[in-house]
């Protein structure tokens, strides 16, 4: 017998729990639905909501123009999640660098943006 159970915004509060976060994130792309069926409501907005909620809560050890930066890559990495949910185009793996693409993939890498420790 499977419970099903109302997921529970878990909003990221270290550097470590947004990069746990930024993992899952990758692992439930690009659904972003829960295949476990524990979690019916887990969803795009969801993810979202926590990882932007996380990086809210870690602006001021972030710095307003990493933070502002971050923020921004998450908007265009949503924005080509919702626009391919399918992964039919292949849009979210290319590399930030491709004419074609905002960017998402490697731009905080490319970017020189880390978060700090």
């Amino acid at each position: 017998m499977k419970v099903v159970t109302e997921y529970v915004l878990t909003i990221p509060k270290t550097k470590g729990d947004l990069n746990d976060h930024l993992g899952f994130m990758m692992l439930s792309s690009p659904t972003f639905i829960d295949k476990t069926g524990y979690f019916p409501t887990y969803t795009i907005d969801t993810a979202f909501i926590e990882l932007n909620e996380g990086l809210s809560r870690l602006r001021k050890r972030l710095g307003e123009e990493r933070y502002l930066a971050l923020r921004e890559m998450s908007d265009r990495m949503r924005a080509l999640f919702e626009a391919d949910p399918e992964d039919v185009t292949g849009m979210r793996k290319r590399p930030a660098h491709h004419p074609g693409n905002g960017g998402v993939a490697a731009a905080a890498q490319e970017e020189g943006m880390t978060l700090p420790s």
